[in-house]
């Protein structure tokens, strides 16, 4: 049966709908704001898996029908998901994933799948609510329900859920999810916004989900969905947990006392052989042998766990030996490759990222099918992270989910320290390639990317460092930490990645994995993170402070010039067959805006004269007064027409020829001869008037 639930957010009416599509699924509804709708489902398998994770997947589907188009390409299909695609599924997994409860390990899949959208309104937050929706009406285990909203700014005004056109003047674009309880995640950019401000966005934001959270409990009610299915957290036999503690814990904690990475996991993993030795080794039943060795994983996770978290609130001492705001030793090095445009190594303790930059021309902007229209984009900053950065083997495929979200973080950060196009007319693209990691790669990739940004000699508005905050909490004792570990990002209960300059934020993101936080602690992380910041950005300024002066001798060099917009047909000719010889004849590329903006690149300074020289040929009006060394095209009985300049002709009337009488033009003069002549005259539509005379009398 169909039930329907509307609410109201920022002035826009949301409608929940369920029970009339994909109704096989566990949990299905349609989230609906005017004409943009978004199907929503959710199935978790009833057979638990065999896996040590929770096997979680959140697919985002953008059809082309929703807006009207047939997709491009040669298959006229839907294809792979755009990067935009897979970002809103990271935005919709991130803050259902903690509110599941611990232990679950049946095989779950929400699908988003777009039917109708005009640009209107953000769906991304239509697909996160569908998505808490659709497993709250089921009877899917979930500690729901959840929801997100977008933030902006505009004015000093916080807005819920902006339009396009508010978007285009807000200070602010920020997603933030959560629960009734607090945020579970907030992702995002600011241009330049204060600490204070952030804050104060994230409690607007917050407040703005309490209709959208009102409305899917309104919705389970009247779908008369109660009862949850019945799951019950695998529990390990108390006498072997017992024995198997006793035996690891002094391992563990002595191997968490090794500050290397490599020789603390070396150390885990022999205390782990010893105790499978030690206790299983009387263990004859096969089925029996495999439950305790997955068990004894599972111990040794959860006393890393203990172990770590008790050293920071009890001793105030980390894995490493820091204390809690502690930045890792930094080394910085720029101009490594001769041949790319620019680049630059930022070493934090153990994690390493080398940036690299390439500046290219508008042949080089990346082209994007994308729901709401052909998207360019001026500006592409590309994450790798092999698995040899972390010594493991794996597959060296095609971009992954979580290498696609940690470069958008990173060009977020950066985006708008970038020179106006106008200034710096290039297209740039910057490649991570992450050497060595161990936490907060992507806050590395932020470091790397400013020093090779200057390195390259790009003008940047300000420079821009990034650091990951994290946080141990158990009950009321909390220690937020700077500058976190990989191994304190998996065991902590916060991830919280903040970038910017010595003026403000530039980008965030946080990740939440219990139930909540409080306002207060993420002031306290967010006044920590602005200190660290500061501190790597001032190491990172101690090796390059400022643009180099000039760009590299193998990156393009552009000028610009301004010409008539009605010049703009003469500069490219019948078929293009003027602006295809300037090509040819100089080897430069040539780009041409509406408003006559003309963008001229070449690694040669003299093919880039040459060429703007042939177009300021091309487009020159004839002068009065001025003298032109022209080139007779045709001769009439009444005189000779003269192109003084390409595609420019004027008259040399017979009159004008010589102080003498000439009875025939063709007694002084003949077709293609060369000769100097004056413009006397340029009238009101165009035509010019030339006298040889006026030069022969001088």
């Amino acid at each position: 049966m169909k039930t329907t639930v509307t609410t109201s957010v920022g002035g826009k009416q949301i409608t929940i709908e369920t029970g009339r599509l994909a109704k096989q699924a566990d949990g299905s509804v349609l989230v609906s704001c005017g004409n943009n709708m978004v199907l929503v489902t959710a199935v978790s398998s009833k057979k638990a898996s065999e896996l040590d994770f929770f096997p979680l997947t959140v697919e985002y589907i953008e059809k082309f029908y929703a807006t009207g188009k047939i997709p491009g390409g040669y298959f006229k299909r839907e294809a792979k998901p755009t990067n935009d695609a897979v970002l809103t599924a990271r935005l919709i997994d991130r803050p259902i994933r903690p509110s599941f409860p611990e232990g679950y390990r049946y095989e779950t899949q929400i699908v988003g799948t777009v039917l109708s959208a005009d640009g209107s309104f953000p769906l991304e937050i239509l697909a996160s609510l569908g998505a808490s929706a659709a497993l709250h009406v089921s009877d899917i285990p979930f500690n729901g329900p959840t929801c997100a909203i977008q933030v902006g700014r505009v004015d000093g005004q916080f807005i819920a859920n902006p339009t396009p056109q508010q978007m285009e003047k807000s200070d602010m674009d920020l997603i933030v999810a959560g629960t009734r309880n607090g945020l579970l995640m907030v992702e995002g950019e600011t241009k330049f916004i204060s600490e204070a401000d952030v804050l104060a966005a994230l409690k607007f934001g917050h407040q703005s989900m309490m209709p959208l959270l009102n409305a899917q409990d309104e919705l389970r009610e009247k779908t008369g969905s109660t009862a949850k299915r019945a799951f019950t957290p695998p529990a390990i036999d108390a006498d072997f947990k017992t024995a198997a503690e006793n035996f690891l814990r002094p391992k563990i904690a002595e191997a968490l006392s090794i500050r290397i990475k490599q020789d603390r996991y070396a150390a885990a993993n022999e205390a782990a052989a010893q105790a499978e030795k030690a206790l299983l080794s009387t263990v004859t039943d096969k089925d029996l042998l495999k439950q305790r060795k997955k068990e004894l994983s599972a111990i040794v996770d959860d006393l890393k766990y203990q172990e770590a978290r008790s050293m920071i609130l009890d001793r105030a001492v980390r894995i490493d030996g820091r204390d809690v705001k502690t930045v890792r030793p930094i080394a910085n090095e720029v101009g490594l490759l001769p041949r790319a445009h620019g680049s630059g190594l930022f070493t934090r303790g153990e994690t390493q990222v080398l940036g690299t930059v390439t500046l290219g021309t508008g042949d080089d902007e990346q082209m994007i099918d994308a729901l709401t229209g052909l998207q360019k984009r001026k500006f592409m900053l590309h994450y790798n992270f092999p698995p040899y950065s972390v010594g493991e083997v794996g597959r060296m495929g095609g971009t992954g989910r979580r290498e696609i979200g940690h470069g958008n973080l990173a060009e977020r950060a950066l985006k708008s320290v970038l020179p106006d196009f106008e200034k710096f007319p290039y297209t740039i693209r910057i490649v991570s390639e992450v050497l060595e990691s161990n936490g907060s790669s992507s806050m590395g990739t932020v470091c790397a990317g400013t020093t090779a940004l200057l390195d390259a000699g790009v003008p940047l508005k300000a420079n821009v460092a990034g650091i990951a905050m994290g946080l141990i909490k158990e009950g009321n004792r909390v220690a937020v930490l700077s500058d976190i570990l990989g191994d304190e990002d998996a065991l902590g209960d916060m991830d919280f990645k903040v970038a910017g300059t010595s003026q403000g934020i530039t980008a965030l993101q946080m990740d939440i994995k219990i139930d909540s936080v409080s306002f207060e602690v993420m002031e306290t992380a967010l006044a920590q993170a602005k200190e660290g910041r500061a501190h790597i950005l001032n190491e990172m300024e101690k090796v390059i402070k400022t643009p180099r002066g000039q760009i590299s001798e193998f990156a393009p060099r552009i000028e610009t010039i301004k010409i008539k917009p009605d010049k703009i047909r003469e500069v490219i000719g019948s078929g293009g067959k003027v602006i295809r010889g300037i090509t040819e004849a100089t080897g430069v590329k040539i780009e041409i805006e509406d408003d006559g903006t003309i963008h001229v690149a070449s690694a040669d300074p003299e093919a880039t004269k040459k060429a703007i020289a042939m177009i300021n040929d091309i487009i020159a009006e004839a002068e009065v007064g001025k003298v032109y060394k022209g080139k007779i095209v045709k001769i009439a009985e009444f005189g000779a027409f003269v192109e003084i300049l390409p595609g420019t002709q004027g008259l040399l009337h017979i009159s004008e020829i010589s102080n003498e009488r000439v009875r025939a033009v063709t007694d002084v003069l003949k077709e293609g001869e060369v000769i100097d002549v004056k413009v006397l005259e340029v009238d009101r539509s165009g035509r010019v008037k030339l006298s040889r005379k006026a030069l022969l009398s001088q």
